[in-house]
Formats: structure tokens, C-alpha cells, sequence
């Protein structure tokens, strides 16, 4: 059995924290599931950019079911451990989801991208058939990578039990290990240029749709209301990763735990609460759709 240690500081308001935590996982719960609902109730929203959304949500919810549960259960127990096998399959779960949210904000920057900057042949390259290769991907790369790099660990013996963290971390296991991880390490230095590839073109997308936008107040409006947002969201979503990344392998135990328990947990708080909100307020088409659903409800029950 492993233990995680970063539930030590919160033992005497555990009932506050587990209170807390339980709406965050139900507001998320809750706004992810609309917005699924609501694109695949309105026919009218069966178009890429949507379709892409859509995935986003059921990527988040897949993502915070590996971690929450977990969580809850460890702030209403005194032991705060977890099997190896359980610690390796929320490390899939956290890990695989976030990997694959780069993924899908990816390809919903190049959908953006064809949309501003190349309008008349949108329909002729985002097609249903793109789009049913785009997704799957969006799936099975992230998948494949998080299962190479879980056997690369899985081999290893380990010498210790106690991560100091809230949930399951990959380098933390490693780290655990009594041999040298020199494989391990390779593997991460070869994920390095695949993990800043996607971000490096979702920014210069993102740099294409800006110029082109200063030519068209049109197109202005468009990337205010469709790109804009997703730019802010997906920056601090990387900077929250690259946190959470760095500090599993260089970051020293100076830093208070409290900060580094709130900075690990940006990455699985803000992205799956706030991307909802936000496509669902800036996207007039869902905006209006999740009104008109609730308005319908309202009615019913009237």
C-alpha cells in the first residue's frame, strides 16, 4: 500500500474541506453534463466546433472521476493510502485525461484557425469524416503514451510507500523505486518535444487567427467570442501542467504543502469547471440552447 501525504495539514477542518470539495466535483459534475446534453439534444449544434466541445466535456468528467472520488473518501478517513494497482490506474486516469484535453484544444485551435482564416473552404476540410478520425485520436494518442510510461514503471521495484502528494503522480512513484529509472527518465525527456508540439501550434494558430482578424471586424467579433476565451483557459491550463510536471521532479519540500497542494490541483479544478462555463456563456448557439432546455423545464414543472 502507498500513502499520500498531502492530506496531513487538513485533519482538523476535514468536514469543511470535504464539504468544499464535494461542490466542486458536483458543480463540475453538473455544468460538463449540460453542455453534453444540450449538444447532443440540438441537432443544430452538431457542427465541429461543438462536437469538439462536447468531447472536452466528456474528457473532464473521465479526468476528475480518477481523482475526486478518491479525495472525498481520504478526507472522511484517518489512513490516507491507496494499492499500487489503484495508484497506477489514477495515474492513467489524471494523466491520460489531461494529455488528451491538449489533444482536443489542439485540434479546436485548428478548427478555429480554418474557420477565421480559411472561411470558404471550412466545409471542405472539416468534414464528418475528419472529424471521425480527429476524435478518436484525441483518445488513443494520450491513452498510449500514459500506458508506455506506466510499464516503464511498473517494472520497477520500490524501497518506499509515502508520496507526498494528493493523488497519484507517475514521477512520484518512480521515485520510490531502488534501482536507477534511467528509462523512465528517457521516455520523459522523449515526451518533452511531444507534449510543447501541440502547444507551440495551438499558439501560433491562435498568432495566424489574430492577423487575420485585424483585417475583418467580423472576424473580430468571432475570435472574441470563440477564441479568445479558450486562449486564456488553455494558457493557464499549460502553466498549471508544467507546475504540476516541474515540481514532481525538481521542486524540494521548502515549499509549504498547503501552496503546493493548491498549485497540483489548479489543472484538475479550473479546466473542468471553468470550460463549461465559459463555452457555454461565449457560444451564443449553446447559451441559448441550455436557456431554452431549462426554460422548457421550467414550464413543465409549472
Amino acid at each position: 500500500m502507498l500513502r499520500l501525504s498531502g492530506l496531513n495539514t487538513t485533519r482538523t477542518n476535514k468536514y469543511i474541506f470535504f464539504s468544499f470539495t464535494l461542490l466542486v466535483y458536483l458543480s463540475i459534475t453538473f455544468v460538463n453534463l449540460t453542455l453534453i446534453v444540450t449538444i447532443l439534444l440540438e441537432k443544430s449544434l452538431h457542427q465541429p466546433l461543438y462536437i469538439f466541445v462536447c468531447n472536452l466535456c466528456v474528457n473532464g468528467l473521465y479526468g476528475t472521476a480518477g481523482f475526486y472520488p478518491k479525495l472525498l473518501a481520504d478526507f472522511l478517513s484517518d489512513s490516507h493510502v491507496i494499492s499500487y494497482s489503484g495508484c497506477l490506474i489514477q495515474v492513467f486516469v489524471i494523466y491520460s485525461s489531461r494529455l488528451c484535453e491538449i489533444a482536443n484544444i489542439t485540434v479546436m485551435a485548428y478548427d478555429r484557425y480554418v474557420a477565421i482564416c480559411r472561411p470558404l473552404q471550412y466545409n471542405s476540410v472539416m468534414t464528418p469524416l475528419l472529424i471521425s478520425k480527429l476524435i478518436p485520436f484525441a483518445w488513443i494518442y494520450p491513452s498510449f503514451s500514459m500506458i508506455l510510461s506506466i510499464l516503464l514503471t511498473v517494472r520497477l521495484p520500490l524501497c518506499g510507500n509515502r508520496i507526498e502528494k494528493l493523488y497519484c503522480e507517475n514521477w512520484s512513484v518512480v521515485k520510490l523505486s531502488c534501482i536507477p529509472s534511467t528509462y523512465s527518465l528517457v521516455y520523459g525527456y522523449i515526451q518533452i518535444p511531444m507534449f510543447f508540439a501541440p502547444v507551440i501550434y495551438v499558439f501560433y494558430s491562435y498568432g495566424q487567427i489574430i492577423v487575420a482578424c485585424r483585417r475583418s471586424q467580423k472576424n473580430q467579433i468571432k475570435f472574441m467570442n470563440t477564441c479568445l476565451p479558450h486562449l486564456l483557459t488553455f494558457t493557464n491550463f499549460i502553466i498549471a501542467l508544467l507546475f504540476d510536471a516541474l515540481h514532481s521532479r525538481y521542486g524540494t519540500s521548502d515549499m509549504p504543502l498547503s501552496l503546493r497542494n493548491v498549485m497540483s490541483l489548479e489543472f484538475l479544478i479550473i479546466p473542468p469547471l471553468f470550460n463549461p462555463i465559459i463555452y457555454g456563456l461565449k457560444l451564443h448557439q449553446i447559451r441559448r440552447r441550455v436557456y431554452n432546455i431549462f426554460r422548457c423545464h421550467k414550464i413543465a414543472q409549472s
